[in-house]
């Protein structure tokens, strides 16, 4: 093949000196030598075969776009004048590249692209799982793994349709399951339930542990405790449809099951979720080189000794190293301890995982990537789709370190949960009792405030126009702990409204919080006050309660 080149360009240039005379110098090993070469031969044919017919007339252009002309070139004497066109002869770097360094252009640009890609679904994973979502090499792997359709924002119509779902009302909510998997007792009962709430205004995120013994009521399916809901709604899916076990439907039909329970703890909407089983757990932190985690306390639990050499003793006090394994022990045991404290550690493992994958270049080192990458591939499955992620990451990149929080529903400013038993086993129950999820509703408002009423700060003034006492002081507690600028709760000159008013007064730059006190009060907002003797002091906005609003207890005012 070499030899047939070699004497094809020999041939090439013979026909292009026969020509054009010694004029123009054959630069051997110049790389876009040989193209013009035969460019100028290929002419060359074209303008001798036609000179023995007819007139002789310019030869079309190789190239696509207009040919630039260079420095003249007079053509060898001949019986018959021949005039070559303007040959296109800009070297690499300019306007118009050879075909050969375009190619080799985009090859550079596809290979930057795939490693883009790739750091960007490891840094997902690693942000908000173990410290972000856990993603896949190729799109075919990403495909895999991230089966749902493109999100669209729920709540504003201002808001792009390309956006996550949640991210128009300004919080995107993703539940973060870990399952045993493989040859693990109870396999699938997701015995790491977190909650992931990003901010994507303020560029914020929190992290919520949910206890795995919390006793729950399954919408069609009864009580039991937390992680046997996701499992319930995938079985349930496989044995209607006889699929198997990784079906993705199943998959989503657990996840379906699961939010469904967990929205009615929480009170917010899961907009996505992420499941990852102990092995791509121990992987990703063996391929980081561990986790720095500082313990309270030795962990000792002889029921896991045998997992750990057969010494009992887990986890000294003080700052210690984990690899996969002993990460994993740290995080699993509970027999001597609680469901409370494990999440705990859950937390703080991952968090120090984020933290390593931020501080050690991670994202930067293809053969840590590609670790990474190996780990996730077949041990992750989410409802996110592929163009989710991308954008999720987008936001994500963002968030500081300094601006993820993580809360607990038994930190000790705020014990919502307390133990104990039913049917024999041990549960988590909330501390007004069982199914009485108000409180942590109330506390996890106060905990992640609507990212557009912080950054807005409108004025609010609750009125009591209902004439039941004390309604306007508990409303307006309520939206303080919802994160509104509450500036007063009195009562009107005159009760009878029998219906709840928005009046938005001076709200023309506050969209966002007018659009979310009309979706939470159900209503839509009037531009003016039904009687103007009721002082509004210089409030934004104004709610004035009617007798339909619930009936509160009389001992409170206003």
């Amino acid at each position: 093949a070499k030899y047939k080149r070699r004497e094809t360009q020999k041939s090439d240039r013979q026909i292009t000196q026969k020509h054009l005379g010694n004029s123009v110098p054959v630069q051997e090993g110049s790389l876009t030598r040989p193209i013009i070469d035969r460019e100028m031969a290929m002419r060359m044919r074209t303008a001798h075969s036609d000179s023995k017919l007819a007139t002789p007339q310019p030869a079309a252009p190789l190239y696509s776009q207009p040919a630039q002309p260079i420095q003249a070139v007079a053509p060898a004497p001949s019986p018959k004048k021949v005039r070559l066109p303007a040959i296109d002869m800009d070297l690499p770097g300019e306007e118009s590249p050879s075909a050969l360094n375009a190619m080799l252009d985009g090859a550079k640009v596809k290979g930057a692209r795939r490693w883009a890609f790739r750091g960007m679904v490891v840094g997902l994973v690693l942000f908000i799982t173990m410290g972000g979502l856990l993603m896949s090499q190729t799109f075919v792997n990403a495909n895999k793994m991230f089966r749902g359709s493109a999100g669209t924002a729920s709540a504003l119509n201002e808001m792009n349709p390309d956006m996550l779902k949640g991210e128009g009302s300004g919080r995107i909510n993703i539940l973060l399951l870990g399952r045993g998997g493989g040859t693990h007792t109870a396999p699938d009962l997701t015995d790491t339930i977190m909650l992931a709430s990003i901010d994507p205004i303020n560029h914020k995120a929190t992290i919520v542990s949910l206890p795995r013994d919390m006793w729950v009521t399954v919408p069609g399916k009864g009580p039991m405790k937390l992680n046997a809901a996701w499992q319930a709604g995938r079985n349930d899916y496989k044995k209607r449809f006889s699929v198997k076990d990784n079906n993705p439907k199943a998959m989503d039909a657990g996840f379906k099951l699961l939010d469904n329970t967990v929205e009615d703890i929480i009170g917010m909407n899961i907009d996505y979720n992420l499941i990852v089983n102990f092995q791509a757990f121990k992987q990703a932190i063996d391929t980081v080189g561990g986790v720095n985690v500082n313990v309270p306390a030795d962990l000792v639990d002889p029921t896991m000794a045998w997992e750990n050499a057969n010494n009992p003793t887990l986890a000294k006090s003080g700052p210690q190293i984990f690899d996969g394994t002993h990460a994993l022990i740290y995080v699993r045991s509970r027999e001597t301890t609680s469901d409370f404290a494990r999440s705990e550690r859950q937390r703080a493992v991952m968090m120090s995982l984020k933290d390593k994958v931020s501080s050690a270049g991670i994202m930067s080192n293809p053969v840590k990537i590609s670790g990474l990458i190996q780990a996730f591939g077949d041990n992750i499955y989410s409802d996110l789709s592929v163009k989710n992620a991308a954008r999720l990451y987008t936001i994500t990149q963002k968030i500081s370190d300094m601006d993820v929080k993580t809360i607990g529903l038994t930190d000790p400013a705020n014990p919502l949960l307390t133990t104990g038993n039913m049917i024999g086993q041990s549960i988590v129950l909330p501390k007004k009792g069982l199914f009485k999820y108000t409180d942590i509703q109330n506390f996890l408002k106060s905990q992640m405030i609507s990212p557009y009423v912080l950054r807005e700060k409108a004025r609010v003034m609750v009125l009591n126009g209902s004439g039941v006492s004390g309604l306007a002081t508990v409303k307006a507690d309520a939206l303080t702990k919802a994160g509104y600028n509450v500036v007063g709760a009195a009562n009107t000159p005159q009760a009878g409204y029998s219906q709840t008013l928005l009046v938005d007064i001076n709200g023309k730059n506050k969209k966002f919080t007018k659009k979310l006190l009309e979706q939470n009060l159900k209503l839509k907002a009037l531009n003016s006050m039904p009687d103007d003797t009721i002082p509004t002091n210089g409030a934004d906005f104004v709610i004035i309660l009617g007798s339909n609003e619930t009936i509160i207890p009389k001992t409170q005012t206003n």
